[in-house]
């Protein structure tokens, strides 16, 4: 956590196992973990706006989802992509 002026930044992580809904997914019981970034402003001793930032394509493409992206094609021998 890093306090500056009226802000506040927060970097988590997080994992668990989806056993319950997510996102309107049925449970998997897939494992995954994540991180996040949260910014939130304070004013009167109360947060008054919210900001952040989650990985949710990569919670995804860990509960099997979304498939992961393809890996590039390989280079030609002589032939660079």
């Amino acid at each position: 956590m890093i306090a500056e002026g009226d802000k506040v930044v927060t970097r988590l992580s997080a994992h668990g196992t989806q056993t319950g809904e997510l996102f309107g997914i049925p449970p998997t019981d897939e494992r995954f973990s994540m991180t996040a970034i949260a910014i939130h402003r304070i004013a009167n001793g109360e947060i008054v706006e919210h900001w952040s930032e989650l990985d949710n394509l990569g919670v995804m493409q860990q509960l099997g989802v979304v498939p992961p992206p393809e890996p590039p094609p390989p280079e030609q021998a002589g032939h660079p992509a």
